[in-house]
């Protein structure tokens, strides 16, 4: 058999198969279905960060206009709550309890958004004025707000019962080893700050519909999620205590996702809870305020952080002390976070000696959980802003540090402090070929034309590696369709990312078709028995390699059914243009015949590449900017990056999902931030409050690869989904530190930099000098 390549193949730039229905209005989004006899739902939430619930009284709301359901936490006592399974082990060997989420809050609340109640009307508007009906007598009671000052004795408990508001601690590294590092150490250098929480503001807010299906005798779920299949699992067997297949889980398009629709949430258990008690379906749609209250949100961690240096600036060991905020409840990857997060502590470089301490704790705040990179983007600022601090301390460049410290190429693979294992790594490639393209040189010049016009300017690197595409696999299975179009069912989830544009690539590419031949099917429990989702950008490098495994089989059972018609041997069948022919002639069968003369399982394969390690993607990003002092606006004059990630598949598709990323860590850096009174109260409630970048807030991004292929991933590839936003926030936040530190001295500023704050720290080191 021999394949002639298509066109679109792996490595090329295919235009996006998806964009056509996206931005002609024909894509299907939950919010956009309508069912026969469809009623809606709306949540009363909470308006006290923690208080005790004395009573509640809906009987008002229930003889309401349009209302035909009120649910109250007694209510829905025979669903079970969202549990979180990922504590990890404490010092001591004992795992610590998590505290669950309940659908529906009974005897108390714990933050400004907790679920009270759940009304169901014919419209929205019916069952939001109902829900104001709802009388709650609570008690109010102090709060916790602040992550450093969680475990302060002053500090009101968030669960009284656990006599602290710590909620884990785990450790790693060696402490002894460590401590002596540092004892023989001619310089250390300390770092304290803040990861400022972050709302993930993705253009979709969640929605949900929930079905009875009373002949089948099981519930359906309609979502927008990241993966069905853990969804069905934990609502089935969590929730309703009930098989997997007495639920169907549905998820249409989705826009956007960035790890918050991962998750599991009440309003999930709730629509199904009422469609099966009114035998209607219910949909419930949240407004953006409820996403800002309620929807997990990210990162939200204080640290410190010291490194042991030697005479030449060489590290010797890291200590490191993270606080990690949960928020009110154990979200459902939350406790597991930070623990990805300093797995990467020594990021790139050679250190051998490590000493880190996580804690974990509960405010009265919305739950914490995975927010795009989950851990890593968290674990990059950390280290890369504790080296600019070093070089600072030690009077060189931000570069020569990295440059001494770096893990050599020779040195792989290489088995970090913390157990990750590095296949493959060029640091000083990227890192030189970045500061080429962005004329690192030339800085000086261009320092001088901002001073001359009253302005500072700062130039900023972050040399990032995160780990991504995890042990494990994502199986893929193909079929051959009576019109001679292929389709593809995976278990990953696109929220735009492009995945029917990419997956089809690698089945295209097997087969000899286009790719527009190529139709891709996800997000429904009935059409696939399985599936791991998607996050941490595992679709591509496992999905991806199983696709193309797929369509390997499927090429070889297309010339065997081939060779049959035709009357000649499967090695002398080529396929091409979407035929299968005899090579040298002009014989030829046309997949649509052949899909008529094979037998049904003739016309189906599958393919499944089993990953035993993370792949490592890393790359430079550098970031330069310029401030007016006499308002502290910062403008990026420039950004540039220098990936590496194995190899790429589709150049366009990969240049979106890095500069969506770097948005969202500038973002980080500059601009947003989620907020909280002393009391609880969220502050930054909507885009009135939370800033957010804008294109006019941004230069054109400089974006290469320098690819080595990863020697774990059979394809070479490592996954770009996360990795802008790794690389991005501390090279934004650097860039603007280098620019205070040279007109004022300024080594640290908290994030985010906002023209305020950076205005404020001007104004307080003119007034010291």
């Amino acid at each position: 058999m021999t394949i002639v390549t298509p066109k679109f193949g792996m490595g090329a730039s295919v235009l996006r198969l998806e964009d056509e229905a996206f931005i002609t209005g024909r894509g299907r989004y939950t919010d956009d279905i309508a069912l026969p006899g469809m009623l809606h739902g709306y949540v009363l939430r909470s308006p006290q960060a923690k208080a005790s619930i004395r009573a509640v009284s809906a009987d008002a709301a229930r003889s309401a206009p349009g209302v035909h359901l009120v649910l109250t936490g007694e209510d829905v006592a025979n669903l079970g709550k969202l549990k979180s399974g990922v504590m990890q082990r404490q010092p001591d060997g004992s795992q610590a309890p998590t505290r669950d989420i309940p659908i529906l809050c009974t005897d108390r609340v714990n933050y400004v958004g907790d679920a009270v109640a759940f009304v169901v009307a014919d419209t929205r508007a019916q069952a939001q004025d109902a829900a104001e009906l709802i009388e709650v007598d609570y008690d109010s009671e102090d709060a916790a707000g602040s992550t450093a000052t969680a475990l302060d004795p002053e500090t009101p408990l968030v669960w009284p019962e656990l006599r602290t508001n710590r909620a884990f601690l785990y450790e790693l590294g060696d402490a002894v080893k460590t401590e002596a590092a540092f004892e023989k150490a001619a310089r250390v250098t300390r770092i304290e700050f803040i990861n400022n929480r972050l709302v993930c503001n993705f253009m979709e807010p969640r929605s949900a519909i929930g079905e009875w299906l009373a002949d089948e005798d099981r519930f359906q779920l309609t979502s927008g999620s990241q993966g069905v299949h853990s969804m069905r699992t934990i609502l089935a067997g969590q929730v309703f205590g009930m098989g997997p297949e007495k639920l169907r889980v549905v998820t249409p398009d989705v826009g956007g996702g960035f790890g918050t629709k991962a998750f599991v949430y009440r309003e999930h258990a709730l629509v199904l809870e009422a469609a099966r008690r009114l035998g209607r379906p219910v949909k419930w749609a949240a407004d953006r305020t409820e996403h800002f209250l309620t929807d997990a949100q990210g990162r939200d961690n204080f640290v410190v952080a010291e490194m042991a240096m030697d005479g030449d600036g060489r590290f010797l060991g890291l200590r490191i002390r993270l606080t990690a905020n949960l928020g009110a409840y154990c979200s459902q990857y939350g406790p597991i976070v930070p623990y990805i997060g300093v797995t990467m502590s020594t990021g790139a470089y050679d250190i051998d000696a490590l000493d880190v301490t996580v804690t974990g704790v509960y405010t009265n705040t919305c739950p914490v959980d995975a927010y795009r990179g989950a851990g890593r983007p968290e674990a990059a600022f950390l280290i890369e802003k504790l080296v600019d601090a070093c070089a600072r301390d030690l009077g060189i460049g931000p570069d020569e540090i990295r440059r001494r410290n770096f893990i050599r190429p020779e040195q792989f693979p290489y088995r970090t402090q913390t157990g990750r294992l590095y296949d493959v790594g060029e640091f000083v490639g990227h890192m030189d070929l970045a500061m080429k393209r962005a004329d690192w040189k030339g800085f000086e010049g261009r320092l001088a034309g901002s001073k001359a016009e009253g302005k500072i300017r700062g130039i900023g690197m972050a040399t990032y590696i995160e780990a991504c595409a995890f042990a494990g696999s994502e199986p893929a299975h193909v079929e051959l369709n009576e019109d001679g179009s292929v389709t593809l069912l995976i278990g990953t989830q696109s929220n735009g990312q492009g995945h029917a544009t990419a997956y089809a690539q690698f089945v295209a590419e097997k087969l000899g078709i286009d790719v527009a031949q190529v139709r891709m099917v996800q997000g429904d429990t009935d059409r696939l028995a399985t599936g791991g989702g998607t996050g941490g950008s595992r679709s591509i490098p496992l999905g991806g390699v199983s696709a193309a495994r797929a369509g390997e089989a499927l090429a070889e059972k297309i010339s065997r059914i081939a060779a049959d018609e035709l009357e000649a041997s499967s090695h002398d069948i080529e396929l091409i243009d979407g035929t299968a022919r005899i090579v040298g002639t002009d014989r030829s069968i046309t997949f649509a015949q052949i899909a008529q003369a094979g037998q049904p399982d003739d016309l189906k394969a599958s393919g499944e590449f089993v990953q035993h390690e993370a792949t490592y993607p890393n790359g430079t990003h550098i970031c330069e900017i310029e401030i007016d002092p006499q308002t502290g606006q910062t403008e990026i004059a420039a950004y540039t990056i220098v990936d590496d990630f194995g190899a790429t598949v589709n150049p366009i598709l990969l240049a979106g999902q890095v500069h969506g990323g770097v948005v969202q860590g500038i973002g980080q850096a500059l601009a947003e931030e989620a907020v909280y009174s002393e009391d609880g109260q969220l502050l930054t409630a909507s885009f009135m409050d939370y800033a957010m970048p804008r294109a006019d807030d941004l230069p054109w991004l400089h974006f290469e690869t320098r690819n080595v292929p990863s020697t774990t991933n059979e394809l070479g590839m490592k996954g770009a989904g996360e990795a802008g936003a790794i690389g991005s926030t501390p090279a934004t936040l650097n860039a603007v530190t280098d620019a205070l530190y040279r007109a004022y001295g300024i080594g640290h500023i908290e994030m985010p930099a906002t023209p305020s704050r950076i205005w404020a720290m001007i104004r307080d080191a003119l007034a010291a000098k």
